[in-house]
């Protein structure tokens, strides 16, 4: 069940100014998000060298703390989501945004794997809270018609973020890129001056929205859906981006200079840039979330197999396939938007905040099993190819289960 909103014609309108400063906040702190992020994935080599290791523990040792970060990551989409229900989405925004901060400047001075883990933990928490803060702030302040390119420019810009990480990943030394990381968090902060509450949120009565999401099936339902929509972009990127190398070599290789997961993961998030500024124009143009997603998903299925036949022959083939790939699941602003279009206000920012934290949590199981596949079972491109099959299948059973959300008045919230 659900109720409009009561008193939102007393909230005062935000201006055009407020709004802009909103949305640059917003864009910029899933910038910092998607840096760190992708930054570990272009360094995971290089500061695990530095710390003693060597051989198969780097990837053994790499997949361990990137599953830490993953589950910092789950941890805090709950947190940071019930945070914004509660307090506001200011709170939840610039509170994940301090926690990242610092931790990510602690990374730079670690000197044990233990140690590591610890402030991957820590950052991954910190990091979830900033895109579905975010989101929701700014699809509450816009207009139901155009509401869908706020959240369009925010991805477009954030993930501009992993390509910015690689470069400092690929010509700087590791510990000074996670300090550039913890002070654009410092510096974001210092930016957060301008920016409005929802008037949505405002003119709610705040409450613990955990308990309302969880005690409905057919609201469990629903959020298990937005999960299973996003796996491929986050298979793409945790798998067949971070662990290039690996797969290379498995396919192979034929170029006299092996891709390196730098280049693959920068190369990868040069398309979905493209990707998500034209998803979100698709959805716009097609008035409809779900088939702008079900467009790109197929695209996607396209365009890995086309990677799984031509990119062993050189490095143009293969980043130029990554790069076609990235466009492909490249529907992330779609995808968050749905997410939270999907609930009522007072469970908007728990959803919107942990649903893309569950998706990329999910980056755990997915290793997991990429790793017990190619391990005892099979090789290492027929794991990686099952693993995506998999992603693929669970996605169109989460998009073909949901209602579009396009048409529909944010102003209500459910019992």
């Amino acid at each position: 069940m659900s109720q409009p909103l009561e008193h939102t014609r007393d909230v005062l309108p935000i201006s055009n100014g407020a709004l802009r400063a909103t949305l640059i906040v917003a864009a910029l702190g899933y910038f910092v998000d998607v840096f760190d992020l992708v930054l570990f994935g272009v360094i995971r080599v290089a500061s695990l060298r530095d710390l003693g290791l060597s051989g198969e523990e780097l990837t053994k040792t790499g997949v361990y703390l990137q599953n830490m970060q993953m589950g910092g990551l789950l941890i805090g989409g709950i947190v940071w989501g019930v945070i914004t229900d509660r307090f506001g989405r200011r709170a939840g925004l610039f509170g994940s945004i301090l926690c990242y901060s610092l931790a990510t400047l602690a990374n730079g001075f670690v000197n044990s794997i233990e140690a590591y883990a610890v402030l991957r933990l820590i950052a991954g928490f910190g990091l979830a809270g900033k895109l579905g803060a975010g989101v929701t702030l700014v699809l509450e302040l816009m207009k139901r018609g155009t509401r869908g390119l706020g959240p369009t420019a925010i991805a477009t810009i954030g993930v501009a973020g992993a390509v910015v990480a690689a470069l400092v990943g690929a010509h700087l030394h590791w510990r000074t890129a996670y300090y550039i990381g913890g002070g654009l968090g410092i510096v974001l902060l210092c930016l957060r001056i301008g920016s409005s509450e929802s008037r949505l949120f405002q003119a709610m009565t705040p409450q613990w929205s955990l308990w309302c999401l969880v005690k409905s099936p057919a609201r469990l339902w629903r959020y298990t859906l937005l999960v299973l929509i996003a796996l491929p972009t986050w298979y793409v990127v945790g798998i067949i981006a971070i662990f290039t190398p690996e797969i290379a070599r498995a396919m192979n290789f034929q170029g006299t200079t092996l891709p390196t997961a730098g280049n693959a993961i920068m190369y990868t998030y040069i398309g979905i840039v493209v990707g998500d500024l034209a998803s979100g124009l698709v959805s716009q143009l097609m008035r409809s979330r779900i088939r702008a997603i079900v467009v790109f998903t197929i695209l996607a299925m396209v365009a890995i197999a086309t990677f799984f036949m031509i990119a062993q022959h050189s490095l143009l083939a293969y980043y130029g396939a990554l790069v076609f790939i990235g466009f492909s699941v490249g529907y992330w602003a779609v995808f968050v938007t749905l997410a939270a279009e999907s609930f009522g206000t007072n469970l908007r920012g728990t959803v919107a905040t942990s649903v893309p934290n569950f998706v990329r949590g999910a980056v755990i199981p997915m290793t997991m099993l990429w790793q017990f596949l190619k391990s005892d079972h099979v090789n290492v491109i027929q794991s990686t190819i099952i693993v995506g099959a998999i992603a693929f299948a669970l996605a169109f059973v989460g998009v073909f289960g949901l209602k579009d959300t396009f048409t529909r008045d944010l102003d209500y919230q459910e019992n």
